[in-house]
Order: C-alpha cells, then structure tokens, then sequence
C-alpha cells in the first residue's frame, strides 16, 4: 500500500469514525430503525453505495447470526476502509450506548426512566418517518417490477403472517431461490444490481476469521469446565450468546437471561432494569450486555462482555462479505440476489408496521410528530439525526 494510499485510508477511518459517532449518539428505534439511518446516511446522503449494494449487504446481514444493524455497519465500514473501516464503524456506534448502560450497570441508577418518557416517545415516532422514507425508496428502485414487487409483497405478509427469526433467513433463501431458478435470463438487465465496489475481503482473511469463529465455539466450552475463571466463563457467555442467536435485539434476551441470572452474576431485577434502561438509550440493543458485565464485574466486566458479544459479528461479517462477493459474481445468482434485494424491501415494510410503527405511533400525538418527522426528511431535507434531535424535543412537551 502506497503512503498516499495510507493518507487516504486514515481519511477514511477518520470520516467513519465521524458519521457512526453521531449515529450511535442519535438512532433510537431498534435495529430497523437503525437500518433506515444508514440508509439515509450512507446511500442517500453520502452516497458510499448504491441502493442495490445496501440491500445485498442486508440480505447477508439477514443469514448471519448476531445483531444485524451493526453487522451492516461494519460492513459500510470495511467497504470505505477495509479492517480499520469495520473496527471504527462498530466502535464509534457501540460506543454512546455501551458508556451509558455500562454506568448505569456500575450503580449509576439514580434516573428515573419515567421521567423521560415523553422524550423517547418523540424518538420512536420518528423512528416511523425514518423507516418508512427508506422503505418507500428502496422500493422505488429495488421492487419495480412486477416480479420484484409480487415477492415484495409475498415476503412482508409471511413475515408479518409468521414472525420469527427463522422465517426471515427462509423468505430470504426463498426469494434467492426464486429468482435463480424462475426469473427468466433477461431479467438481470430489469433489475438494479450494481457491482460491489470498495474494499473486499479476502480469501486468507475469511478463512482465518473462519477458523478462530469455529475454534472459540468448540473450544471455550471445554476451557470453562477445566479452568475455574470467572472471566473465561464470562467470555464464552457472551461470546455464545452473540454467536448463536439469528434475529439479533430481543431474540438474544432469553439467551442472556440463562447465562447470568440463572448463573447468579445478577439479579432478576438487576437484568429488567438494564433491559428497561436499554430501551431509553440509542445503538444496539447487544449493548445490554456492557450493563450485565458492569453489574457483575465493574469495569473490567463491562469491557469483557461487550467484546464477547460483539466478536462473532466480526467474524461472521468478514467471512460473509467474502463469499458473498464470489456468488454474485455468476449471472444466475446475480438474478437471486436482485430478487433478495426485493424481499429486503418487503422485511422492512413488515418490520415498518411491527415494531416501528406499533410502538411509535400510540395516538394522534405521536402520529403528528412521525408526519412532521417525515415532512423534515422528504421536503425540508433535514438530515435524521437532527430530524430524531427535534422530534425528541417535542415528544417531551407534548407526548
């Protein structure tokens, strides 16, 4: 790598850094919501990728296990700047929300969340304009055709139908099933599929995050029951929990319940007030475990769970990308892809109306604040945090 090169890759980490910061500061809302301010930041404002290639990274984020937002994040990130890119796309992100619970866990309890429940009320109704504004345009683009749009469509009410983790992973394999085998030769020209650019994973790299992936999950077991350390057992605890959990959020919550109240590393009340705490706080819900460390294990423990259950992300997003690159490389999977492309657009609009919608619009207050949300985005052009900044304001004078 050339110093200019370098130069320019610093620039870059610099910038993530930047823009992932005062998203982790400003996304309320869940991971849905989450995945509209990238949107909104990266593909309509910034312009880091297509339309096209924001989808396919969500579609792949969709089969991994682990919380999808972030692991989008960290893609955007090793996409603009390669490893550097990814490492400070998912810290700058975590980091706001990771401090805040992981105070909060040191006995920092002293807030009282219903006091500040108009204000979060404001967030999640803008939360509704956020999604349904990227919603609205991916499907402009990614579900245009009545192919595209019948499996738009079809994939919103199975979910919608049938909602689990496990049916998203089989809407998506569906519709890549779908459009390699009964999409007709022509239809890759009809459909929006712009190559992949930015910085790719490589064989070596995804073979390596595999190993350690696979090593760790066989192997921490065994060093939990021949070494009694209490931070090794942390370790695998959350490491396993962010392993193996598809859906990511909530979905993850049993998993923590059974490795530390069960354990006795916290109370049953400790873990719903932290849960009840991470409702109120902005980035991803896998923060939850900076609390339970903290309450364990103070500092030290905070740290440990947080990079536990982050980890396989990691791993799982540098052996995704690199695969998922090499299969769109053959025409008929690209047609596969354009039709997962197309349920994404329809997983959203599901995830549009449950969760975001249901819990940010409650009545015609709220209702207001996500139309004027929405105002503030599509007509004055305002960008989503100062959007979410505003909507907050007035959700705690009037929600």
């Amino acid at each position: 790598m050339s110093k200019s090169r370098k130069g320019h890759t610093i620039g870059d980490i610099w910038e993530i850094a930047r823009t992932f910061t005062r998203l982790g500061l400003t996304s309320f809302g869940g991971p849905t919501a989450h995945l509209g301010y990238f949107k909104d930041t990266f593909v309509d404002k910034l312009r880091w990728m297509s339309e096209a290639e924001y989808a396919r990274t969500v579609a792949l984020c969709q089969f991994l296990p682990g919380p999808a937002s972030s692991q989008v994040g960290m893609a955007i990130g090793y996409r603009k700047a390669g490893l550097g890119g990814l490492f400070a796309a998912w810290l700058a992100f975590t980091a706001p929300s990771a401090l805040a619970l992981g105070i909060f866990g040191l006995g920092v309890d002293s807030v009282d969340l219903d006091q500040h429940r108009g204000l979060l009320a404001g967030l999640l109704a803008a939360a509704v304009a956020v999604v349904f504004h990227a919603v609205s345009t991916m499907a402009r683009s990614l579900a245009s055709t009545p192919f595209t749009a019948t499996i738009s469509v079809t994939s919103a009410l199975a979910v919608l139908l049938v909602p689990s983790a496990i049916t998203q992973v089989a809407i998506i394999v569906g519709a890549a099933t779908i459009g390699v085998f009964l999409s007709s030769p022509r239809a890759q020209d009809t459909y929006p599929n712009d190559p992949t650019t930015g910085h790719q994973v490589g064989s070596r790299t995804a073979w390596l995050a595999l190993v350690i992936l696979v090593g760790l999950l066989l192997i921490l077991p065994v060093a939990t029951r021949l070494t009694p350390s209490h931070v090794l057992a942390q370790w695998a605890a959350f490491f396993q929990s962010g392993a193996l959990v598809f859906g990511g959020g909530h979905v993850v919550l049993p998993l923590l319940e059974q490795h530390t109240v069960q354990q006795e590393w916290v109370t049953a009340q400790e873990f719903l007030a932290g849960y009840s705490a991470a409702q109120a706080v902005p980035g991803p819900l896998f923060t939850f475990a900076s609390y339970l460390g903290a309450v364990d294990s103070g500092v030290v423990g905070a740290i440990i769970a947080t990079l536990a259950i982050f980890a396989p992300s990691v791993l799982l997003v540098l052996v995704g990308m690199h695969w998922w690159d090499r299969l769109q490389r053959f025409p008929r999977v690209s047609q596969g892809v354009a039709a997962v492309n197309a349920a994404v657009v329809g997983l959203l609009a599901a995830a549009l109306y449950d969760p975001v919608f249901t819990h940010g619009v409650t009545g015609p207050a709220s209702l207001c604040v996500a139309a004027l949300s929405w105002l503030g985005l599509t007509q004055w052009h305002l960008p989503a945090w100062a959007v979410a900044v505003g909507a907050a304001l007035v959700g705690a004078v009037v929600l």
